[in-house]
């Protein structure tokens, strides 16, 4: 009993020295991996590099003592990752306080759902979601992932387009109108780096060294070259109106948004007494608050396009500084300078984002983006609720995209520890594997920590470590602690334009072409919802979850549409001694037998189907005496099915012709013996196979001399007959 509490108990047994080292060794290893890596899958996930080192901290401790994986590695991940921000980006801008809140209460509530599932041992949820809409969906996932980086790694600023391939057009033009060079280098190397070492030895961590180097180069060719000047010191007129244009728009933004706020507690206020005077209409000052908010929406709309043009105008301007600017220098659009003074040599930018400008310190943008300053120190508290909002109101409203997530990333950590157990040997209980997910979600999000879930890469170098317990994943998460405590500020200077390489090589993987084919040659309707589920998915990007919807229900309407039509085909005899489908092989049809197998549940989906099927072969043969319904594929009968066998018999014998069984399952007997069917179907019209019953059927109706080329005839006995 305690061992299922604390699974990791087990780990203990038979344990030493030698197998403590390799845990070690291991831990460490994925550590190296896993720093760098958490950083740029925080930043994809629209959050400060530096709270994916808050996710690389707890989370794989936790799950490893509560998991029954000795080996998964767990953490931040790349299509979690990208979830998250997609969930979150309707409701705060990325990066922002409210936005680190949601995520971290997304975390919370990813790990509460996880953990409701594994505790009522609900694993089996998770099968909602078919292999071919989960195909087409990483697939599509993996490119939208990798393009999310473009703006990074060319060292370019856009504002996100509603929907994602406009983004990347954006990115794209901004690339065509200027490209960092320094920056796209960063990430060429970091990524040549990695290919290389990979190919070389893929013991050696070559995301680490990828990052060494980089930050080792950056450090020393001062890469990032940013200041902060006073809009003073900008020597143009209309560059000045535009930056007091935008912090106006700004402004309004947020002069209107204070004011819907207050509407909405007041709209909130209004249901709430409407509610307590037993009204179950619209009130009058409801239809009044909610014009007031939609000439505010309006409002707030038309200043955040016009802040969007304002921001973009700014962005593509570039200005020019003289070689000896001093303290204090001045900056002039384009490269030219008066008096034809000499550049410094670099194009320099406004940084611009969301928020108003400081005319008194603005920061001007001469080199390339790294990840700056990081806290030191281990964050662990209650999570922050956002502003305006209870925990409970933010927990029901994220809950939607909590499940999406739990499941997706279930999956993938599932899959992951099910591929390893096969190599180890290894018992996996799916049900503790998820409580073990949960709680790292739940006490991660304690320490800060967003939504993650198992990784694959990491998960391979902890095996190819050769790692024995969840011991390694203990030492990951102190190493982790330490980089926190001690090491961050050698992190500085890594390029943002490396983190993005990082993120692109690591989503590599996840591209699978093969499983559309796999899909298609499986079952065609499978590849087409693969296929759609992956443009649905693109085509919806940033909004994830819709691509999922729509491959989710698709796969429910073809798995109704199969109960409802499900296969029913007429049997005859092959030449092999078998009965086959007597249309797809092109069999000679018995003139006064007729054998239907019928393939499925029959339940109230499909009740009438096989009558009507039946009936059908009636009318096609005016000469049948017998039908022998073949029913070895009945795997289960309702009360609608049994009554509609019912409605069959009195059918077929109401037309002179008789009807009888074989084949029929323990479970289906069940039914029919405790309804009484079985005594209107008789005992002697019921086979435990379609040989004996062949042998009956034929020797009382083809005995008489009809018939003499029957294709059921055979000369093998009838009581060998198989049936496929």
């Amino acid at each position: 009993m305690l061992t299922k509490i604390f699974p990791f108990l087990l780990w203990f047994k038979d344990y030493d020295g030698d197998k403590m080292k390799l845990d070690v060794v291991a831990g460490i290893t994925v550590a190296m991996v896993l720093i760098p890596q958490s950083m740029a899958y925080a930043q994809l996930a629209g959050l400060p590099a530096y709270y994916g080192l808050y996710a690389a901290f707890l989370p794989p401790m936790v799950a490893a003592l509560f998991g029954s994986s000795r080996q998964l590695a767990t953490g931040p991940v790349a299509v979690v990752s990208l979830m998250s921000a997609a969930s979150l980006e309707p409701l705060a801008t990325a990066g922002s306080a409210q936005f680190i809140a949601y995520s971290i209460i997304l975390a919370f509530t990813v790990g509460s759902f996880q953990l409701f599932l594994g505790v009522f041992r609900l694993g089996l949820v998770v099968n909602l979601l078919s292999h071919p809409v989960v195909n087409g969906f990483t697939n599509a996932a993996a490119i939208v992932i990798a393009s999310s980086q473009f703006s990074k790694l060319f060292g370019v600023y856009v504002d996100k387009a509603g929907h994602h391939y406009q983004t990347i057009i954006n990115v794209c033009k901004s690339a065509f109108h200027y490209t960092h060079f320094p920056t796209l280098g960063m990430g060429v190397l970091a990524i040549v780096i990695m290919v290389v070492l990979r190919r070389y030895n893929p013991r050696i961590p070559n995301v680490l060294v990828a990052v060494a180097v980089t930050t080792v180069l950056s450090y020393f060719t001062h890469f990032n070259n940013d200041t902060f000047v006073s809009v003073t010191q900008i020597k143009n007129p209309e560059v000045i109106e535009i930056i007091n244009e935008f912090n106006h728009e700004i402004a309004e933004i947020e002069k209107l948004g204070s004011e819907r706020a207050i509407l909405n507690n007041e709209m909130k206020a209004a249901k709430e007494e409407s509610k307590a005077h037993g009204g179950h209409f619209i009130s009058n000052r409801e239809i009044e608050l909610n014009h007031q908010l939609s000439l505010l929406q309006a409002k707030i709309d038309h200043a955040k396009a016009k802040a969007h043009e304002k921001r973009e105008t700014l962005r593509l301007i570039h200005f020019s500084v003289a070689k000896q600017g001093g303290d204090t220098p001045e900056f002039y659009v384009g490269p030219a300078l008066p008096d034809n003074s000499e550049t410094d040599g670099r194009k320099w930018r406004i940084k611009i984002g969301n928020k108003a400008l400081n005319i008194e310190s603005l920061k001007m943008i001469g080199g390339g983006a790294v990840v700056g300053d990081i806290p030191k120190g281990l964050k662990v508290g209650i999570p922050k609720a956002p502003d305006n909002t209870s925990y409970l109101a933010a927990f029901i409203q994220l809950l939607p995209y909590a499940v999406i997530i739990s499941l997706l990333g279930f999956m993938e950590a599932i899959a992951i520890a099910k591929s390893m157990a096969a190599k180890t040997g290894q018992k996996l209980d799916p049900n503790q594997e998820l409580i073990g997910q949960g709680l790292a979600n739940i006490i991660g999000s304690f320490g800060q920590s967003y939504a993650v879930s198992g990784s694959f890469s990491r998960s391979a170098v902890n095996l190819q470590a050769n790692a024995v317990t969840g011991v390694s994943s203990v030492v990951t998460s102190v190493m982790v602690a330490l980089t926190l405590l001690f090491f961050t500020p050698l992190l500085y200077h890594l390029p943002q334009a490396v983190l993005a390489s990082v993120i692109m090589m690591a989503v590599i993987g996840l591209i699978n072409t093969k499983g559309f084919v796999h899909a298609w040659k499986a079952k065609r309707s499978d590849g087409i919802i693969s296929v759609i589920s992956f443009v649905c998915t693109l085509y919806f990007a940033p909004h994830l979850e819709e691509g999922i919807m729509v491959g989710v229900a698709l796969t429910f309407f073809l798995f109704i549409y199969k109960h409802l039509r499900p296969k029913v085909a007429l049997l005859s005899m092959s030449k092999d001694n078998t009965l086959k489908s007597a249309i797809k092989c092109g069999l000679k049809e018995c003139d006064h037998i007729a054998v239907v197998r019928f393939d499925g549940a029959l339940i109230f989906t499909n009740a009438t189907y096989l009558e009507d099927k039946v009936l059908e072969y009636i009318s096609e043969k005016p000469d049948l005496l017998h039908v022998l319904i073949e029913s070895s594929g009945i795997n289960d009968v309702d009360a609608s099915g049994e009554d509609a066998l019912s409605i069959l018999i009195d059918t077929v014998r109401g037309s002179g012709r008789e009807i009888s069984f074989c084949g029929l399952k323990e479970r289906v007997l069940d039914v029919i013996t405790r309804t009484n069917l079985i005594q209107k179907i008789g005992e002697e019209n019921i086979y435990p196979e379609s040989g004996a019953a062949l042998y009956h059927i034929h020797k009382a109706i083809h005995d008489k001399g009809d018939c003499v080329s029957c294709p059921l005839k055979t000369c093998k006995p009838l009581e060998d007959i198989a049936v496929s």
